[in-house]
């Protein structure tokens, strides 16, 4: 039996966790270059790496990495998958 997946914001997501955008809730020209980076509703996104002091935080975005600050991830919503065990 699966975890049944949690809906949180993208500073939540967890090494070796696999999620899914579902909301950008920030605003204006900040929106749109997340936009244009390719985060968007329905992409996939994983934890590439972590600085030493979590902020930023280096995530795999459609095939991209892109470092992004813990007030960033926090205005993306995400759906974490569940784990299998």
């Amino acid at each position: 039996m699966s975890n049944p997946t949690t809906i949180t914001t993208l500073d939540q997501l967890r090494m070796g966790q696999t999620a899914h955008i579902t909301e950008l809730t920030d605003k204006g020209a900040s929106r749109h270059r997340l936009m244009d980076l390719g985060i968007l509703p329905g992409t996939k996104v994983e934890i590439e790496m972590k600085s030493p002091l979590a902020d930023p935080v280096a995530y795999r975005i459609r095939g991209a990495v892109i470092a992004l600050r813990r007030l960033q991830a926090q205005q993306i919503k995400i759906e974490i998958e569940p784990t299998e065990k």
